[in-house]
């Protein structure tokens, strides 16, 4: 009997309790929202879950539009829905930005592998062309090796992203220069008497 009576008065509690809350606004929900806007952005959500930041951003805003037409329903609708996108966002960077440090990592070592025979083959070249024959190809060479210090530098910082920028490209840069010198000499011409 005393539990009976002690469901009924949860019940009946919990029924003023509810409409009791849609009085007032969500406060607290609307600030775990925002936190977990927070924490999805330094996960790098605004890099590798984009979207789903952007939606969590916006499930926000229209939670504090709500509370300023006083549909605090809406607003604690909207903010519960900020917090979970939000926190999807976070899971999803986590995710991405380990299948992108992957790809910077991969794409780091083949940029430096390609650097180290381009070096190698200028080398070679210096010892056999005129200096002038190797301008373009030493430029290139040189412009990578900057390219590659600051995408070292990137890595290292976890901006797989940055990483990824820098060398675009560097790879077929590097074809272009190790062609150039590949090519044979030009042979003098003989003067005719």
């Amino acid at each position: 009997m005393l539990r009976r009576r002690g469901l009924a008065l949860l019940l009946l509690t919990s029924t003023f309790f509810v409409p009791a809350c849609a009085d007032d606004p969500p406060e607290k929900e609307m600030q775990q929202a925002q936190s977990a806007i927070d924490a999805a952005r330094v996960a790098g959500a605004g890099d590798y879950a984009h979207d789903e930041l952007v939606a969590a951003e916006q499930a926000l805003k229209n939670a504090h539009e709500a509370v300023g037409q006083r549909d605090y329903r809406l607003a604690l609708t909207s903010a519960f829905d900020s917090r979970e996108r939000a926190q999807t966002a976070q899971a999803q960077a986590t995710d991405q930005k380990l299948v992108a440090r992957g790809e910077a990592s991969r794409t780091l070592t083949d940029v430096s592998t390609a650097l180290a025979h381009a070096h190698a083959s200028l080398q070679t070249a210096e010892a056999t062309r005129p200096p002038r024959s190797l301008a373009a190809p030493r430029k290139v060479i040189r412009d990578l090796d900057r390219s590659v210090q600051e995408a070292r530098a990137a890595f290292d910082e976890g901006e797989y992203v940055t990483t990824m920028k820098v060398l675009k490209d560097g790879n077929a840069r590097l074809a272009g220069a190790e062609r150039a010198l590949e090519a044979p000499k030009a042979v003098p011409a003989r003067r005719r008497h």
